[in-house]
Parts: C-alpha cells; structure tokens; sequence
C-alpha cells in the first residue's frame, strides 16, 4: 500500500458519501417547489403542509450535501495537486461558473424561501423555491461538464513547454456529448431517489396512523412521489441507452469491462449473471440475453463489440506499455448493481400504486417494508453508477492524456494520506449518524399544523415584522 492507494480510496468513500445527498437534493429541490405550486393555484392546505414537510427534509440534506462537498474541493489541492495542475485550466472555467452563479443562485434564494414565508408576497416567495431548484440543477450541470471532461476530453489543447492542458474551446467543453446525456440521466436519478423518499415517508404514515385528519395529504404524496418514481425510472432507462452508445464510442473499454468481454464479439450478448474466476477471464455458467450488449453499445443488435484483450494491445500500442484494464469484477457488478436497484425501486412504486387503486388505503406490513426500503435502493443504485463510471475509466485520470498515478501529489507522504482518510471517514460517519437521526425524527413527526397562519397579504408591507424561520 502507498499513499497513492490511500488517496484513490479516500477520494473514492468521500465522493460517494457526498454523492448520497447531492440527488436527493436535486430531485426534492424541485418536488417541493411542484408542491408549494399547487397550493399557490389551488389554496388547499393539504399541499401547504405537503410542502413545509419535505421542505424541512430537503433542507436537512442540502446542509449535509454543502458541508460534505467542501471536502472535495479541499481533495484536489490536498492529494492530486499534480492532476489539479495538469486540467486546472480546463476545470477552472466550469467550477468557477459553478460556485460564482448556480451555487449563489441556489443558496441565496434557498435563505430567502426559508425565511421569507411571512416575510415575502407568495409570487416571490414562490420564485424563490423555483429559482433555488433552478441553481441546484444548474450547479449539478457545470460540475458534470468538467467531470465529462475527464470522460471524454474536448476543448483544449496540451502546451509542450508546460504540460498543461489548456482551455481553448469553452463551448465545446460545455457541449461535450458526455455531459449533454450524464446531465438528463443523473436528474432522472435524483428524481429517482427523491420520488422514493416522498412516497416511503408517505406510505409509512398512510399505514401507521390510518384515520388521521392528515391520512389524505399522505395519501396523495404516496401516489405523487410513486408516479414521479415510474416516470423517472423510465427517463433513466431511456437516457441510459443513449449513454451506454456514447460510453462505447468515447470509451469502448468501459463497455467491455462492464460485460467482462475478453473477445471481440458479433453479436454480442449480455449476461445478466455470470459465475466465473474472480477477473472473469474464465467463465464457468452465465445467463445471457443474445444481441443486447450489442445493441446497448452500438444500436444494432448485431453491431461489433469490442473485448477487452483487443482494446489493451491497440492501447498499449498507441498508449505505450501497461496495463489499460479496469478492475473487471468491480465494473461488472457495480453495472448491473445500478440496473437492479434502480429497477426495483420502481417495481415497488408500481406496487404502491395498486394498494390504493381505488380508494383502497394498503395496510400489508410487507408493503411497508418494502416501501422503506424505496430511498435506499435508488441510492444504491446511483452509487453504483458513479463507481462504474469512475472505476471503468481507470488507469486513466483524463481519457487519454493522464494516468491516475501521474496524478496524485507526490510531496504527500503515506502518513500524511491516512491521516486525513481516517479523519474524514470519522466526521463523515458522525454526520451519517446525524443525517439519518434528523431525517427520521421529522419524518415521524408528519405535517405541521398550518391552520392557525395566515397568508401573506400582497399588498401589505410589513417592514416592522422581524424575520421568522418556518421551520
């Protein structure tokens, strides 16, 4: 072990804790401005405390979310100066636009949602949810974009005197066709894990406290956060397609460490479980569905797939020597992980939805469980998707132009790595804690009680009022 394994693992526990949030944000952001809509159209309270109620719950992730993602910043100066340097240039352009307008966007006018309901006229007050989950979705754009560029660079030119890569074309990297489909197919995630965390929390009290003068506002958020995890599933399932094409045209390896293919194949199947040697270089039983692998990586069913052993030896040749294979367990399974758990978060969502065909209210507690397990497998599921994407992009750092051991900060010793690693995961498991025991606390809680408010008047100024936090 040396302190480039510890860094590549510290990066790895970090990115993906930070990960766990950044969708549920995304997707709630915009969820409970739909909501806050719908009383601003209709006035029924069952929607007020629909939307004070996952408010409270989107904000308590959007504050772990921030602090945790400070840390990944922190991560480029601290461990990988020498891959910061290389692709500074290039990443400066998006980041920058990131944390300058989407970031401000999203946390100024999320202050001014959260303290402005009996301060602001409902249209503003409206806008301001609408114009934080506009931020927060800008934000996860131009994030993406620069990690595209590690995907597939575009955009910049290699200075010989420097070794830098430089920004030559922002447009281009802005609309890289990585980052034009991973955009809609990691919103389609986030509403994914959001829609899940809707009808979980509304589900548990549509069975637990059945009768409640609140059962119909559960009730409803059960359907709707159920609906919005059907429709997600299949925005997922379509952008991911048109993602599988894109990774097999930019980065065919990826595609073939995905199935573990060691052979070109035409046509190539996929196999949906396959038992084998741990490389899976040597296969002993699988369950394959022909002419798929072939038409997720190339749109044909009987289009060519290339293996893995091809791809090392014309890398190795236009590369220099080495090894340009990812670690295939890892990818084969983090792939299908993906697929399957997000693909079982919508067959509960179906279920959810026949328990209260007409008027029926679901009291089975098998459905429940299953029902809390909804935030979680999408969760999963987005993880997995980020560690096949990162993992099967390895040994490069950038496609292409930096491996990831070049990359790594070379005057950090191995000490120095596992200290911060053991320190970050320490505070991280604190605020896991913390995180989960603030989410179920408000979610057991329920509705507020929004009888005794009033509605904002307006026309009335009231500069004398003192600002009031809702929550």
């Amino acid at each position: 072990m040396d302190a480039l394994d510890v860094a590549r693992w510290q990066f790895g526990v970090t990115t993906v804790y930070h990960f766990l949030f950044v969708p549920l944000t995304i997707g709630l952001s915009v969820l409970v401005a739909i909501l806050q809509t719908m009383w601003h159209r209709t006035s029924n309270e069952r929607y007020l405390k629909l939307t004070k109620f996952y408010g409270k719950l989107f904000l308590i992730n959007f504050a772990m979310g921030v602090v945790t993602g400070i840390v990944q910043e922190f991560q480029f100066g601290m461990n990988w100066s020498d891959y910061s340097r290389f692709v500074g240039d290039v990443f400066g352009a998006p980041l920058a636009i990131e944390a300058l307008v989407a970031f401000f966007l999203e946390s100024t006018f999320i202050g001014l949602w959260i303290f402005g309901w009996d301060r602001l006229p409902k249209r503003a007050h409206l806008a301001s949810i609408w114009a934080a989950a506009i931020g927060t979705n800008l934000s996860a754009y131009f994030i993406l974009a620069a990690n595209s560029f590690m995907q597939n660079p575009v955009g910049y030119r290699i200075n010989a005197d420097t070794g830098r890569a430089e920004l030559t074309d922002f447009p281009a990297v802005l609309t890289n066709k990585v980052a034009l489909i991973t955009f809609p197919h990691t919103l389609a995630g986030s509403f994914l894990v959001a829609g899940s965390l809707v009808t979980a929390v509304g589900l548990w009290h549509v069975i637990r406290n059945r009768g409640s003068a609140d059962t119909g506002a559960y009730r409803f958020a059960t359907k709707f956060g159920s609906w919005v995890v059907l429709v997600a599933s299949a925005a997922v399932l379509f952008t991911g397609d048109i993602q599988g094409k894109i990774m097999t045209d930019v980065q065919p390896m990826k595609m073939a460490a995905a199935e573990g293919l060691y052979t070109t194949e035409s046509p190539a199947s996929f196999s949906v479980l396959t038992v084998g040697s741990l490389d899976g270089s040597r296969e002993v039983f699988a369950i394959k569905i022909p002419y798929l692998l072939s038409y997720l990586g190339t749109g044909d069913p009987n289009g060519t797939v290339h293996g893995i052993n091809d791809l090392q030896a014309q890398y190795a040749t236009q590369y220099g020597a080495g090894s340009y294979t990812p670690i295939i367990p890892v990818t084969y399974w983090s792939f299908r992980f993906m697929i399957a758990f997000g693909m079982a978060a919508g067959a509960i969502a179906l279920l959810v939805l026949w328990s209260q065909r007409k008027g029926r209210t679901p009291s089975s507690k098998w459905l429940l469980r299953a029902g809390l397990a909804m935030p979680v497998l999408p969760l999963l599921a987005n993880s997995f998707g980020w560690i096949f994407t990162e993992m099967g992009r390895q040994p490069w750092i950038v496609f292409g132009e930096m491996l990831t051991r070049n990359g790594v900060s070379r005057s950090v010793s191995l000490a120095e790595v596992l200290t911060s690693f053991t320190a970050f995961t320490l505070i991280y498991a604190t605020l896991a804690v913390i995180e989960v025991k603030l989410l179920l606390r408000y979610a057991k809680a329920g509705v507020p009680d929004v009888s005794e408010e009033h509605p904002i008047d307006d026309t009335h100024d009231d500069a004398e009022r003192p600002l009031a936090f809702a929550y």
